[in-house]
C-alpha cells in the first residue's frame, strides 16, 4: 500500500509545487517580518495577507523525536519503524519531518539534518524528509 500523499489547496500549492523541485519554500510576512511554517493566506503573527515565498537553506536542527513503532494506518505498517521528529529549521520555524537514511535510528537530540524530499506516487510529488548531516 501507497504512502498517503496531502491534497494541496490555494494556500498550499506553492510549497508542494516547490517540493516537487527539491527546494523548500517558506511564507515571510513583509509586514511584520515573521516566518511562518503553515501555509495560509495570512500572517498567523500580525494577520496581514502579505505574504511572500522564499526558500530555504534545508538545514535544520532536531529539536525533539520518536520513533513510531506502529504508524497510524496501514499504510505505513511497511515502513514501521520509523522516527518522527521535530526540525527547528535555520529560519526559525519548525517542521514536523520523518528522518530517513541509514542511521535514522541513530537520531539524537540537537543532530545536525538536511531536508531533502523523497518522491511519492507517480505523479512527480514530493515530501519533505530531514535527513542527519554532519554527525559523527
Amino acid at each position: 500500500m501507497e504512502l498517503p500523499i496531502p491534497r494541496p489547496n490555494h494556500d498550499t500549492q506553492p510549497y508542494w509545487d516547490a517540493a516537487r523541485d527539491d527546494r523548500l519554500a517558506l511564507q515571510h510576512c513583509t509586514a511584520c517580518n515573521k516566518v511562518q511554517a503553515v501555509p495560509r493566506s495570512f500572517c498567523g503573527h500580525c494577520q496581514s495577507p502579505d505574504l511572500v515565498w522564499r526558500d530555504s537553506n534545508c538545514q535544520g536542527i532536531i529539536a525533539s523525536f520518536s520513533i513510531v513503532q506502529r504508524g497510524p494506518t496501514k499504510a505505513f505498517k511497511d515502513y514501521s519503524p520509523y522516527v518522527l521528529a521535530l526540525v527547528d529549521v535555520s529560519e526559525g520555524v519548525r517542521l514536523m519531518l520523518n528522518i530517513v537514511g541509514d542511521d535514522r535510528f541513530e537520531a539524537q537530540i540537537g543532530d545536525p539534518v538536511e531536508i531533502i524530499f523523497e518522491a511519492r506516487g507517480n505523479d512527480g510529488f514530493k515530501m519533505p524528509q530531514a535527513k542527519r548531516s554532519g554527525v559523527k
